[in-house]
């Protein structure tokens, strides 16, 4: 079952973009997809979720993954109790300083409940999505170049 937090993204908003999540959303019950092994993938935003299953489609139905709409830990905390055998954690943050300061934050927290095999999973350019766009467009050059 996916379940969603609303989250709000607008393109333009008088020259800034606005993201966001509608109020009536409980942040505990945020976008994500419970697989059948003890890992978990867990991303900033829906975005990157999305982005990264796109890269990695093979079996990735038996993985269980989860994004926190931000860098809030609630989701990810919720997740960890409605999916009791959880043993492995892909911190799959951005690469950016926001989330090398959540990814050592969270991996410190997550240590600190017991879990043990905690890991950060970077993509190569700023986020998932990112690296995603990169990888279209070089598909997208080298078709051009065989024409």
């Amino acid at each position: 079952m996916i379940r969603a937090v609303w989250h709000k993204h607008g393109t333009f908003t008088g020259g800034k973009a606005f993201k966001g999540n509608e109020e009536s959303s409980d942040p505990k019950y945020s976008f994500h997809w419970t697989g059948k092994s003890g890992r978990l993938y867990v991303f900033e935003a829906p975005i990157d979720l999305l982005s990264f299953l796109t890269l990695y489609q093979k079996e990735w139905e038996q993985h269980s993954y989860v994004a926190l709409c931000g860098l809030s830990e609630q989701g990810l905390f919720q997740m960890l109790e409605d999916v009791p055998y959880i043993r492995q954690v892909a911190l799959c943050l951005d690469r950016d300083r926001a989330g090398l300061q959540a990814e050592e934050r969270i991996q410190k927290n997550l240590e600190g409940r017991g879990y043990r095999e905690v890991f950060p999973l970077f993509p190569s350019g700023k986020d998932w999505n990112e690296d995603l766009q990169e990888l279209m467009a070089q598909g997208r050059r080298e078709n051009l170049q065989m024409q």
